[in-house]
This record gives C-alpha cells, sequence and structure tokens, in this order.
C-alpha cells in the first residue's frame, strides 16, 4: 500500500515526465500518471512491441485507469520512444529486466507497483517480470501471446537471413528496425520458461483479448489462461483490433481492469 508521507503528494502532480536508468544503462523515459487523490493502487504497465508509451492504445488505457483511481506508470523500452539505447541491442529478457528497474524506481519514489498491465509482448513480459516483483498483487494482460517467439511472426520471411548474416532490417508498423539474431536466440529461449511462469504466477490474472485479433490469435489467450492457476478472468474485446486503436475499446479494456482489481488491490472496499 502507499504510505501516508507519499500520500501527500497526490493531487498535485497529475502528470509527471520520469527518467531512470535501464538494465542496459541507458535512459529511460517514462510517465507518471496520477489521479487527484490519493490512488487506489499503483499500475506499472508495458507497452506492446515497437510501441511506446505515447501510443494511442497505452494513453487511452492509462487516462482510463487515472479516471477510476489509479496511479500509471508507463515507459519506453531501451530504443523505443524517448527512451535511449539502441533497440537493435534489445530484447525480450531485456524488456523484463527494464520492467524490474521501473518497478525499482516506483517503489522508492511513490509507492509500490500492486497492478502489472501489459499489451501484446508487454503483456508477456509482465507475466515473466511478475515473480520478481513481490508487492505485485494482481496481473492483466491484453492481446497478448503465450509464447514470447510468437513475435517472430510478424518478421519470419527474413529470420533466415538474421541467423544467417547475424541480423537483417526489417518493416514493423512501417517502420524499419534491424533485428539481431541475438534476438531471435532470446526469444527461443524464453519460450522455454513461459508455461512455468504462467503456470507459478501466483497472483490473480485477468486475461483481455478479442476473438478476432488478427496478428495474436486468440488462442493464445486461451493457452495463457488454461495454464494458469486460479484465480482467473477472461474478458473478451469483441471486435476490437489487436492494438487497440478504438479510443472505445481501450477505455473498455481498462474500465474492467480497474473493476476487477479493487478486488485483489483494496479488498477493504468489495
Amino acid at each position: 500500500m502507499i504510505d501516508d508521507a507519499t500520500s501527500s503528494i497526490w493531487g498535485l502532480m497529475p502528470r509527471l515526465s520520469v527518467e531512470f536508468i535501464g538494465s542496459r544503462g541507458d535512459m529511460l523515459a517514462g510517465l507518471l500518471d496520477l489521479p487527484d487523490d490519493r490512488p487506489r493502487g499503483l499500475v506499472l504497465y508495458a507497452h506492446c512491441f515497437t510501441c511506446s508509451k505515447d501510443s494511442r492504445a497505452t494513453s487511452h488505457i492509462a487516462r482510463a485507469l487515472v479516471d477510476e483511481g489509479f496511479g500509471v506508470l508507463r515507459f519506453d523500452f531501451t530504443g523505443l520512444g524517448d527512451s535511449g539505447g539502441d533497440f537493435a541491442d534489445s530484447g525480450f529478457s531485456s524488456n523484463v529486466d527494464d520492467l524490474l528497474v521501473a518497478a525499482d524506481w516506483l517503489r522508492k519514489n511513490h509507492g509500490p507497483p500492486e497492478l502489472l498491465v501489459g499489451h501484446s509482448l508487454g503483456g508477456a513480459a509482465v507475466l515473466a517480470a511478475a515473480g520478481h516483483i513481490e508487492e505485485s498483487l494482481a496481473v492483466a494482460t491484453i492481446s497478448a501471446p503465450f509464447d514470447p517467439g510468437h513475435v517472430i511472426t510478424q518478421f519470419e520471411q527474413h529470420v533466415d537471413d538474421i541467423m544467417a548474416d547475424g541480423k537483417a532490417t526489417v518493416k514493423l508498423a512501417g517502420r524499419p528496425f534491424v533485428i539481431k539474431r541475438s534476438f531471435v536466440e532470446d526469444l527461443q529461449e524464453q519460450k522455454k520458461h513461459q508455461p512455468e511462469r504462467i503456470r507459478n504466477l501466483r497472483r490473480p490474472l485477468m486475461v483481455l483479448h478479442a476473438p478476432g485479433d488478427t496478428l495474436v490469435s486468440v488462442d493464445e489467450a486461451a493457452k495463457i489462461f488454461t495454464t494458469a492457476m486460479h484465480p482467473k478472468s477472461f474478458v473478451s474485446l469483441d471486435t476490437a483490433n489487436h492494438l487497440l486503436t478504438s479510443e472505445a475499446d481501450a477505455r473498455f479494456a481498462a474500465h474492467m481492469i480497474a473493476a476487477w482489481a479493487v478486488r485483489y488491490l483494496n479488498p477493504a472496499e468489495d
């Protein structure tokens, strides 16, 4: 819970730009969005693959969670958005490590990260990080893959070149990114560990996914859900697309997470 000394700042800084050193020594940029009153809990949010803290879905979800009374820390992973470092030298493991650094910053400066939320590959990352964030009381994933290596399908036609030459430039969401062999190998290694992480999560889990998601099949959500132990919940995002570009879809996801999470973060209010 948030201590009384920290709670005195609430209402004074509705949005705070923050910086902290990431897992690879680069400066990471973040935003801490706060409600007017003392938060019902603090959320650590992980954005989707090659997205940023300022992407449409991330912004709408953060704002909606704040409207529900939560404080939200969102940040750019290494090499993305306003954060330093080279995306080509990052990977799923470094994303998980960046989340742990962000959790530590939030813990030391404002309060413990009690709710972890991740979108797409960010959802896989919070599932991997949760066991190392002791104060986290609940986890929610949005359009997340069961296997982090699923992201390889977005550039699978280049994999042979990446493995043979060590790297290749690929287009993702219309932008060029350098993908290295180490990135692919890291994803392949993480595939071995993710089922056990989900099975041993020991935290309430909410899985949100659209049945018609054409980028990450709802079958991935089913694998997460069936592997996880209770308590767990599944919410259909109906006709939403993978990136939740519709504000209504993003806000719906956030409101569902907020209504569910209160039971675990503030049981006295139940």
